[in-house]
């Protein structure tokens, strides 16, 4: 039987039988559209970034410029959100304050997610005194109380962003590592990890080759829900004054100093709020949509 043969009795089969054997033999399955929470969440979450990166060309006024005569001026033309008790414009600050939020939060989960991350997966493949103690490291972690801890940094080295930023990271560890212990656990029991411990694979080309990469997708998913919850949590500590200090127009400090003037000039908690509320609901979705992209059973 010839080629052309062989063309012509598979083009006569039933469409059908031709898609279950393609499914036989392994063909890839897809999403057939991406999930509608993922677009929304992505390009909300691209508009904050973009404020951020470009705020020195958004910005209409200079956001520290003083101006006592503007003084709490409600949103108008000449300034979309107002202005705050010395007259500064308080979208620029908005802008300004986008770049600040992100930047510690992007540090929070860095150095939450990377050493997490990595114990997570080191303690999943090795069982024994090695998981057991970064276990029990782990879970003594949990005892103390996030609140105490960033207090404690901010006390020692100072209230800034960085120290913020770093407090809330280490305060994070014990959850990536948590997740990503309970990943490296079911990827290890599979067969292609133990053919290549039989193959003599080090430990290291294991973890780099095999573990990372089952790994990573969920953790993706993990890291960008929890981002949400660090930005609030940047938020809500800067607004009790143990992160940016006044003039930084971080979000939080942009809260606390709107909280005297609720009544009469309530833009100034108003729009700070709207922008933080906005970047954690782009977060949120953007991390289900993922989820649900990231879901093999979700091909269609």
């Amino acid at each position: 039987m010839n080629i052309s043969q062989v063309r012509s009795r598979v083009s006569a089969q039933p469409v059908a039988i031709r898609e279950s054997h393609a499914d036989v033999i392994g063909k890839p399955r897809v999403p057939s559209r991406l999930p509608l929470r993922f677009v929304i969440g992505l390009g909300m979450l691209l508009v904050v970034v973009t404020a951020a990166l470009f705020a020195d060309h958004l910005a209409p006024y200079d956001m520290a410029a003083l101006n006592p005569a503007a003084s709490l001026q409600a949103p108008s033309a000449a300034h979309l959100f107002g202005t705050d008790l010395f007259g500064r414009d308080l979208f620029s600050r908005v802008l300004y304050g986008s770049r600040l939020s992100l930047a510690v939060a992007l540090l929070a989960v860095t150095v939450a997610a990377l050493p997490g991350m990595l114990l997570g997966m080191i303690a999943g493949l090795y069982s024994g005194v090695v998981s057991d103690s970064l276990a029990f490291l782990m879970d003594a972690w949990l005892v103390v109380p996030g609140l105490l801890f960033v207090i404690a940094l901010a006390t020692t080295f100072g209230r800034t962003t960085i120290v913020l930023g770093f407090a809330l990271g280490i305060a994070g560890i014990p959850l990536y590592f948590r997740q990503t212990r309970s990943e490296t656990l079911r990827v290890r029991s599979e067969l292609f990890i133990e053919a290549a411990w039989s193959l003599g694979a080090n430990p290291l080309h294991i973890l780099i080759h095999h573990i990372l990469p089952n790994v990573l997708p969920t953790m993706v998913v993990v890291i960008t829900i929890q981002a949400g919850g660090i930005l609030l949590a940047v938020s809500a500590f800067n607004f009790i004054g143990l992160g940016a200090q006044p003039p930084e127009p971080e979000w939080g400090t942009l809260l606390a100093d709107g909280r005297d003037y609720l009544q009469t000039a309530g833009w100034l908690t108003f729009f700070p709020g709207v922008a933080i509320a906005l970047t954690v609901l782009g977060l949120n979705l953007l991390g289900d949509g993922l989820r649900d992209l990231l879901d093999p059973h979700n091909g269609q």
